[in-house]
């Protein structure tokens, strides 16, 4: 079962008085049998930098797709369950990554079927769980409190626990 976000957005009234002007449950969620075990949370997002300082429509309302707006950001949460091994032999990693609108950025032959490379700067934390994140040649693992900056690399995460990991991420557009 996936984690659920309560998302508290301030803004001000036509007075100028600081409120609350959106108490929700995050609604912006993607799960798919194409990659069982992980569910992606967008929580906000914006298409130009700088960016507003206010807004009062929910940014993330549209299909939600890998990659941040050109010229803008995504804050979401990312909940990864343990992996299955056997299961994970049978996806393809492409389609997955088709469904989100990056399909082109999956690296073919790598050594897990969901190494992808995004163009952006990325801040990643992990919130909870333990997960590795596999490199081109190399597996790093990550723990609740650790923080990832991830610079446009081949990447790909896989949770060998027994628990959910929760990583938060800030993908920023990026210019090579």
């Amino acid at each position: 079962m996936a984690q659920k976000y309560r998302r508290v957005v301030t803004g001000h009234d036509k007075n100028g008085v600081a409120k609350v002007i959106m108490d929700e449950e995050a609604s912006c969620i993607l799960q798919r049998p194409n990659r069982p075990g992980v569910t992606l949370t967008n929580l906000w997002q914006h298409s130009e930098t700088p960016a507003p300082m206010e807004i009062h429509e929910d940014p993330v309302t549209g299909p939600l797709i890998l990659h941040p707006p050109e010229n803008g950001a995504v804050f979401r949460i990312v909940q990864f369950d343990p992996e299955d091994p056997e299961v994970l032999a049978k996806l393809d990693g492409a389609t997955a990554f088709a469904e989100m609108g990056a399909g082109a950025n999956v690296v073919q032959g790598a050594r897990h079927p969901f190494m992808h490379r995004t163009d952006s700067l990325d801040y990643s934390i992990i919130l909870s769980g333990e997960i590795y994140m596999l490199m081109d040649e190399e597996d790093v693992l990550l723990k609740a409190g650790d923080v990832v900056i991830q610079q446009g690399t081949n990447h790909a995460w896989s949770n060998r626990g027994t628990e959910p990991c929760m990583i938060m991420f800030v993908l920023n557009h990026a210019t090579k």
